[in-house]
């Protein structure tokens, strides 16, 4: 058994797909096929930035609640990222200075936008971040940053 499994992985490693596709395909050789990265080069160079906002407060206080995020949204983030915005619910967790672990609900709000503005967007984006931690006493807010395509 252990023989048939280091075999089919070899098989995958050295034809570079699925060894069902290459013995149960269609009939079709696989070299005649489509590579799959014909599909990834569809759409233009953008920056995905995610940023991940607390809702407690760390040294105590009232949790930032939903009217006062979409308040912050449309006063900080809306004017910024006019074209559009995702904002998605959440829950975070992380480990604090006394060593507890901490939860608390978040929000995570996706932007995108063409790499070639990076420049200007950076700024923009640490502005926002800056002052969602002064206006609820935070001490940060997360930022992801990722290249990829994307086609509208």
């Amino acid at each position: 058994m252990a023989l048939t499994v280091a075999a089919a992985a070899f098989a995958v490693l050295a034809v570079g797909e699925p060894v069902a596709n290459a013995t149960l395909g269609s009939g079709t050789p696989a070299a005649s096929q489509p590579a799959a990265s014909t599909a990834l080069a569809r759409g233009k160079a953008y920056m995905e930035t995610r940023l991940l906002f607390g809702t407690e407060r760390p040294e105590g206080g009232p949790r930032v609640t939903d009217q006062q995020f979409l308040a912050f949204v449309d006063e900080e983030i809306t004017p910024r990222f006019p074209k559009g915005l995702t904002i998605q619910d959440g829950r975070g967790q992380w480990r604090d200075s006394r060593g507890m672990i901490a939860r608390e609900r978040s929000y995570e709000v996706i932007l995108l936008y063409p790499a070639t503005e990076s420049r200007v967007r950076d700024s923009q984006i640490e502005r926002i971040r800056n002052a969602y931690e002064n206006a609820y006493a935070q001490n940060s807010v997360g930022r992801l940053d990722e290249r990829t395509t994307a086609d509208f």
